[in-house]
């Protein structure tokens, strides 16, 4: 009998818009080079977005399982998707 595997939302095979890419190496870029997430107010700047806007792009970041938040905690973002699966920021 063959076991099934359970993989990781890192290993498979991640799709997304190029403006969901976007937002995903922004925070990945941020969390690496700063040691912590970005806040959703330098997103709003880099991205030249509402507020409204920014929050709707994580809440579905979340919902298809790319990105991970912790509710309460601030700059709590966490990337699922692999780093060489990321698009180069621009």
């Amino acid at each position: 009998m063959e076991r099934s595997r359970c993989r990781s939302p890192s290993t498979r095979t991640a799709r997304f818009t190029e403006r969901q890419g976007q937002y995903l190496a922004f925070i990945h870029a941020c969390t690496k080079v700063n040691g912590r997430p970005p806040a959703q107010t330098d997103m709003q700047r880099y991205f030249a977005v509402t507020a409204p806007s920014v929050h709707q792009m994580v809440l579905g970041l979340e919902r298809q399982g790319l990105l991970r938040r912790h509710a309460g905690r601030a700059r709590s973002l966490e990337v699922l998707v692999a780093p060489e699966a990321l698009p180069v920021l621009r």
